[in-house]
């Protein structure tokens, strides 16, 4: 059961490095191991968040499978959930908090947790996952720079 957890400092603001998470339809630009995303649908709740049902197809070796994910917006406070739908994994929950600092910058909280039902991908994916995850947090601000600028 693979747990992933960062906290950074970024010289964005919140709502920067949110708008850049919350456009997951672009993520195969940018995102490794990322080859496809359709968003399904997207809808404003009452509350003010946005519930949206994506489709990702992730490409690893020789392993290519589409999962779906239930994402919740919340514009207001700079907050991204993600639950797993259907796919290939048993289970997979994600968040992403963006808080602006007083000094300038943002905290960025990035959490993953998830397993996969093919225990050989599974396998596959423990003796790399760190690694994984530390690339794709780095392709977030690499992709950050891009949009907004080098600072710091």
């Amino acid at each position: 059961m693979p747990k992933h957890h960062e906290n950074r400092v970024m010289p964005y603001s919140a709502q920067q490095i949110y708008d850049l998470v919350a456009d997951v339809a672009r993520y195969p630009e940018f995102l490794p191991w990322n080859s496809a995303a359709r968003i399904r649908s997207r809808v404003e709740q009452p509350d003010g968040s946005i519930l949206m049902l994506a489709d990702l197809v992730i490409s690893f070796k020789v392993f290519r499978e589409k999962f779906g994910s239930r994402v919740v917006l919340h514009p207001e406070d700079h907050h991204i959930e993600t639950e797993y739908l259907d796919g290939p994994f048993k289970y997979m929950h994600s968040h992403w908090r963006m808080t602006d600092r007083p000094d300038g910058g943002c905290d960025v909280d990035f959490h993953v947790d998830f397993e996969f039902k093919n225990a050989i991908l599974q396998g596959v994916i423990g003796v790399v996952f760190n690694e994984a995850m530390h690339r794709i947090v780095r392709a977030f601000e690499k992709r950050a720079e891009e949009l907004y600028g080098a600072k710091g």
